[in-house]
């Protein structure tokens, strides 16, 4: 049996869904109605709404939600952005983690070029 394709939504029609009546958002391209989890919300109902009918990905990313926060997201969604108008990956970009470990990288050469040098230094 092939998998149900999900309803296809513009972010034109995500954007009227902006009340606290009516909170939908798109979270990885995949479009949620969150209306009925306002009140069960861990972080409150008003991060939700501030996010209501836009795109929150990068948010929900940077909170670092659980496992299971994820697989409960999966009961409320509702359908998918349009081919177009979805988030083009980005491979060139450097997540927080990426910059941090390429940061402590650069360092620690530094640091190794440091001792090298003060090594050579000290045996004249």
């Amino acid at each position: 049996m092939a998998p149900t394709e999900l309803q296809q939504y513009s972010l034109a029609q995500v954007a009227e869904h902006n009340k606290p009546n009516d909170v939908w958002m798109v979270i990885h391209d995949k479009v949620y109605d969150v209306t009925k989890f306002l009140a069960e919300h861990p972080g409150g109902e008003e991060v939700l709404i501030e996010f209501a009918g836009k795109e929150a990905t990068a948010d929900f990313d940077d909170v670092g939600h659980s496992t299971d926060a994820k697989e409960q997201m999966k009961q409320f969604l509702v359908g998918e952005i349009l081919e177009a108008e979805r988030k083009k990956k980005v491979t060139t970009g450097l997540t927080i983690n990426k910059r941090a470990a390429l940061i402590a990288g650069s360092a620690m050469a530094i640091g190794a070029g440091l001792a090298l040098i003060f090594k050579a230094g000290s045996k004249k």
